[in-house]
């Protein structure tokens, strides 16, 4: 039997790409947290823009032990906050959103129906339980928090909205993954000295809330149904592909880049075995048409937030915290600590129509190093580091209306390919002389030159926190 116990640094890959996921196919591009003192629980337009369009009852079923001493008395108050909440979103709701109170005491009624709902007791050092949670019911289907805990206050009203769209279709959202490094595992090359590999946890992890596909590397269009597009690693893509994702972008589909400067974790096999590639990535014509620019060939050292101390010291490891993300936006406000190894940093001077949100910097202590001094490691290299003062972005979200990338139209090897595959369009007699015929057929899809509205992309700037290596512990248990 094998076990997997998912660290921190699972937790925190998974807020930094499922929650952008689950953000934008729930139709919270730009959904943001009030922090302001009095304004915590002030709805957002996004949720408010949810409730007004259910197209069907919705049942808020909110389970909350009462009349006892076993909830402990601070989260008796966050309970009356939460009650408050709800009745904000009942409001905004305009009688679409029925909320019912239960309170599920031992052997009653309401204690089988939490159960039912999959709404479990939380218990106390003491060995007592109580119940704080909620599940939303739409139709037939059920989505449930089973556990409604203090630390995530701010994300209540994320939480609950997401349950909420969660119920609104019974078909799993469709997440493409276009990746270098084989994520969905790989049979190997023993011959090689490549082993085979399993799927890693993070694509499992993706696939208990959308239905996740494989986008090939040499894709010349993206599959309408696909939503999100993940680019993991796009080591050599080629034109054609990049065009395509191009096109995704201005039909409206949503891309997270995982870029790398080094992927330490896109191994080649080499005499003595696998060995740590360190190759690079971009997608440079795109980021160049929206003002982006991603070194490639050096890498973000960090004095503040560099792993280990004297001649342990890496300060090309990076152990972020909260001081290293944007504390009111959704995707960020809770990660807790996020790994990152010899990751960069973007610079930008954006194209007219776009805008830039910081959600993860360094600290100012920090510079761009070459990939040669980066190597080095200790007291060594923290001595070499002359921190320039800046705090260079490491994840960066582009909001607005991008342009397509290639003003000059389809790349000829797109065009060629899209020909190939669609019928040859002619020219009719009895209406004139056609006009010069171009060097291939039209293909019969059309090619977009700007996005028709609001887009968003999101960059970061490594691929290698989400490996198993760095996300996960992975154990064998009595063999």
């Amino acid at each position: 039997m094998q076990m997997k116990n998912n660290s921190k640094w699972l937790a925190a890959a998974l807020s930094v790409v499922a929650v952008l996921l689950i953000n934008w196919v729930s139709g919270l591009e730009f959904f943001r947290i009030d922090l302001t003192e009095g304004k915590v629980y002030t709805l957002s337009d996004g949720t408010k823009q949810i409730l007004k369009n259910l197209d069907e009852p919705v049942t808020l079923r909110f389970y909350v032990s009462q009349g006892d001493d076993n909830m402990p008395l601070p989260l008796k108050g966050y309970a009356r906050r939460v009650e408050d909440l709800l009745r904000e979103f009942k409001a905004a709701s305009k009688g679409k959103l029925v909320i019912e109170k239960l309170d599920p005491q031992p052997d009653s009624d309401a204690e089988d129906t939490a159960s039912l709902d999959g709404v479990q007791p939380q218990s106390l050092n003491t060995g007592e339980r109580f119940y704080f949670g909620l599940v939303v019911k739409r139709g037939e289907q059920k989505s449930a928090i089973p556990s409604i805990v203090m630390q995530r206050e701010r994300l209540l009203e994320y939480d609950i909205v997401r349950a909420i769209t969660r119920t609104a279709s019974t078909k799993k959202t469709k997440i493409g993954v276009l990746s270098s490094i084989p994520v969905f595992g790989s049979p190997g090359m023993p011959m090689m000295g490549m082993p085979p590999s399993p799927k890693q946890v993070f694509i499992s992890e993706l696939e208990r809330d959308f239905e996740v596909v494989r986008v090939s590397g040499s894709s010349t269009k993206i599959d309408d149904e696909v939503k999100v597009l993940l680019v993991i690693h796009p080591k050599g893509l080629s034109e054609t592909t990049e065009f395509a994702i191009d096109q995704f972008i201005l039909r409206g589909g949503k891309v997270i880049a995982l870029l790398d400067s080094y992927a330490y974790f896109d191994l080649i096999p080499t005499p003595q075995g696998m060995q740590p590639g360190g190759s690079s990535s971009n997608l440079e014509r795109l980021t160049k048409a929206w003002g982006v620019t991603f070194e490639t060939e050096k890498m973000l050292a960090d004095l503040q937030f560099m792993t280990g101390k004297g001649n342990r010291a890496l300060p090309t490891l990076l152990t972020l915290n909260e001081t290293a993300y944007s504390p009111t936006d959704i995707a960020t406000a809770q990660l807790g600590e996020v790994l990152l190894a010899f990751t960069g940093a973007f610079t930008s001077s954006l194209t007219p129509g776009l805008k830039q949100v910081d959600l993860i910097k360094s600290s100012g202590y920090s510079e761009l190093v070459s990939k040669e001094i980066a190597m080095e490691k200790g007291e060594q290299l923290a001595t070499m580091i002359k921190p320039s003062g800046q705090s260079y972005p490491i994840a960066i979200r582009l909001e607005g209306q991008f342009k397509t990338a290639f003003p000059d139209g389809m790349p000829k090897s797109a065009a060629n390919e899209s020909a190939s595959k669609s019928p040859v369009v002619k020219a009719d007699a009895s209406k004139g002389p056609a006009s010069k015929e171009p060097d291939v057929a039209a293909p019969v899809s059309e090619v977009l030159t700007q996005s028709k509205e609001n887009n968003a992309v999101i960059l970061i700037a490594d691929s290698d926190f989400i490996n198993d290596n760095v996300a996960v512990q992975i154990q064998e248990i009595f063999g």
